[in-house]
């Protein structure tokens, strides 16, 4: 199961060799069960992403104490 929250880091790898793997910020988890989220690619577009399993890293946000 992939885990992410508003604010973590999203690396897609390409499907194709010659690209480069895509890097983003998760803004909104749409759906849990698969994983669903809203993400703001580097270059500043916007997407609705559901990674097949393999295909996606998330780098945990460093969340301070409360």
């Amino acid at each position: 199961m992939m885990e992410g929250l508003p604010g973590d880091t999203i690396v897609l790898e390409s499907e194709r060799a010659a690209q480069p793997a895509r890097t983003g910020k998760i803004e909104e988890v749409l759906q849990t069960q698969p994983a669903r989220f809203r993400v703001r690619w580097e270059d500043g577009h916007e997407s609705i992403v559901s990674p097949a399993a393999g295909s996606a890293l998330i780098e945990k946000r460093k969340r301070g104490r409360k």
